[in-house]
């Protein structure tokens, strides 16, 4: 029986890549400091709730961009950037992988969550595509369109 119908235990979810974006602090890079360790105590029994209800698939944080490389594509060139880079809060500083009945239960759940960094900061919720959105249309050939 396919997920959805009557009797079904399958429950219908969608993935989502929640994005901790990056602020001047992040970006200094991780200071051992009581607040940086309350904040991660903190954070642990967050991802610790999040487990228990069988939403988290992965987290993790990100190194400052300093310590990254860029590849920028043009045709067949590649030229490697070194960091750091520009528009910190265009960056991300970690994420998490979880596993949602929706996008309000996303939402709901971020509200949640500790501030990640000592002042304001920013969460960003992005869907994942799954295998269903890449569906093509059959032509009469046997060929997709897309």
């Amino acid at each position: 029986m396919p997920a959805g119908e009557a009797g079904s235990t399958r429950r219908q979810t969608m993935r989502v890549m929640v994005l901790v974006k990056a602020t001047e602090d992040s970006e200094k890079g991780f200071l051992p400091t009581p607040e940086a360790k309350e904040a991660m105590e903190a954070m642990g029994r967050f991802n610790d709730e999040l487990r228990n209800a069988g939403i988290l698939l992965d987290a993790d944080g990100l190194k400052p961009s300093s310590q990254g490389k860029r590849v920028a594509f043009d045709g067949p060139r590649r030229t490697v950037i070194d960091g750091p880079f520009a528009e910190t809060r265009e960056l991300v500083a970690g994420f998490w992988l979880w596993d949602v009945k929706d996008m309000d239960e996303a939402v709901a759940w971020v509200k949640r969550c500790p501030n990640p960094m000592p002042g304001p900061s920013e969460i960003e919720i992005r869907p994942l595509y799954e295998m269903a959105d890449w569906q093509w249309e059959s032509d009469a050939g046997g060929h997709g369109n897309p």
